[in-house]
């Protein structure tokens, strides 16, 4: 005869508090544990008034977004309706048995009214920061550095073709100066300009310059994502989160931008900032995408080593490859297998020296060489930063150090995907997801944080 359970004990009253409900274990006790938040209150007096209506506690408002995606909810919804439930969450926020839980409207509303336009989220993420600092658990001698798309809340069907400035690359009067060095060392003309600008004219008749203009595809329903393809990527509309990591996996730094954007652009502030908020940077590990001229010379002139992989040239199956003609550093010169020199005659505005040789006719290699008369080289004015990184690929250290990838900057993506809301946003806007980036690496560190202090404790 089966056994049948007593429904009855459904109706059991509980002599117990809260306190003694909740796991030792769990881990809210365990993140409760690792910071005190009463530093949220400091970072949003003046966001609230001494008069009117009492307001919600903004800790508990922001213990109620740390539920939302420490524990995978992204749904705020849905996150209230489990913490009037779940007696751990409501320990962590110190709501008792009978106390009503705030509606997820209140979190939109006080986000809307007070704190979209503040770097309260920012201060947050630079608090467990310091935490695992003051624990000794950050080691950025080496950072990782990456970036990765989160799809956009936007139908990729939805969309219209749109003419826009072409990006000023941070690094443009630097590198247009090097150009008209090297052109006035070769007897040439001077550039007034670039090539991602033009000339034009003011009301008055005077020549200005004009950023170039792109035609892309904007979003009807998200007009500031960005159309992100690439690779085997399903083409959609998307915001890129450019990050850096340190060895042990703790998120220093992100920034979001419009999923249109290559990593190779993105890159500069991220790095700035990065150096901007932590010393004794040495090393930074990147994949092949940032493998670029200007990239690496921004990291030597830091006083800081690139370790970047091998960026295979894009040259055309069944063609002599770059790296089978000598370059004389010296005379300034390449050499063809052959023995053709190919002198410097000059630098274009894109920022690359050209080598030509005079005629190729008649050498036995041409065919597999060029389709003209004369073979043409390229090369960036920067190239020798690039070349160097490239030594540093056969040391040691890079060996040691960029097999690290894999088990920094790449986990921290996936994790954070998989457990924490970043393969999609259901958010709109620039400003929102950055934001919310923020809070999802936030999680990512806090969790690390407060199981890495139990552990030390266990230990000790």
């Amino acid at each position: 005869m089966s056994m049948r359970k007593n429904s009855a004990t459904n109706n059991a009253y509980i002599f117990r508090t809260i306190e003694e409900l909740v796991p030792e274990k769990h881990l809210v006790r365990k993140i409760d544990k690792a910071i005190n938040w009463d530093f949220i209150y400091d970072e949003v007096e003046d966001l609230y008034s001494d008069t009117g209506r009492k307001s919600v506690d903004p800790v508990v408002l922001f213990k109620m977004i740390f539920i939302n995606y420490l524990f995978g909810y992204n749904s705020m919804r849905k996150t209230c309706r489990e913490i009037e439930v779940n007696l751990a969450y409501r320990w962590f926020l110190g709501i008792d048995f009978e106390e009503k839980v705030p509606d997820y409207s209140t979190w939109s509303q006080n986000y809307i009214r007070r704190y979209r336009e503040t770097d309260v989220f920012e201060k947050i993420f630079d608090r467990i920061i310091e935490e695992a600092y003051r624990y000794h658990f950050i080691k950025a001698e080496t950072i990782f550095g990456d970036s990765t798309h989160q799809k956009a809340c936007a139908n990729k069907n939805k969309s219209i073709d749109r003419e826009v400035e072409i990006t000023r690359r941070v690094f443009e009067d630097e590198l247009l100066k090097e150009i008209n060095d090297d052109r006035t060392t070769l007897g040439k003309k001077p550039f007034d300009r670039l090539v991602s600008e033009e000339i034009d004219y003011d009301e008055n008749g005077k020549e200005v310059l004009k950023t170039k203009t792109k035609n892309i595809k904007q979003s009807l329903t998200d007009p500031e994502s960005g159309n992100f393809h690439k690779g085997k990527h399903e083409e959609c509309f998307a915001y890129v989160h450019q990050t850096f990591c340190d060895k042990n996996g703790f998120v220093l730094h992100t920034s979001t931008v419009a999923g249109n954007n290559h990593d190779s652009t993105t890159f500069f502030q991220a790095y700035e900032e990065t150096n901007e908020k932590y010393s004794g940077i040495k090393n930074v590990c990147l994949d092949s995408g940032y493998n670029t001229p200007a990239i690496c010379k921004e990291i030597f002139e830091n006083n800081q080593t690139p370790l970047l992989p091998y960026h295979r040239p894009m040259t055309k199956k069944g063609y002599l490859k770059k790296k089978q003609f000598t370059y004389d550093k010296e005379n300034d010169i390449y050499i063809c297998p052959v023995g053709v020199i190919l002198k410097h005659t000059t630098t274009n505005r894109n920022g690359y020296k050209e080598y030509r040789s005079k005629n190729c006719e008649g050498c036995p290699l041409k065919e597999q060489c060029t389709k003209s008369d004369g073979k043409l080289i390229t090369r960036s004015v920067w190239e020798e930063y690039r070349e160097e990184a490239d030594k540093i690929r056969h040391s040691e250290l890079w060996k040691n150090t960029y097999q690290l990838r894999k088990q920094t900057i790449e986990r921290v993506f996936a994790d954070a995907k998989e457990n924490y809301g970043l393969r999609f946003t259901r958010l709109r806007g620039l400003k929102k997801n950055q934001h919310q980036a923020l809070i999802i690496f936030s999680m990512h560190n806090l969790k690390k944080l407060a199981l890495w202090i139990e552990k030390n404790e266990e230990i000790s």
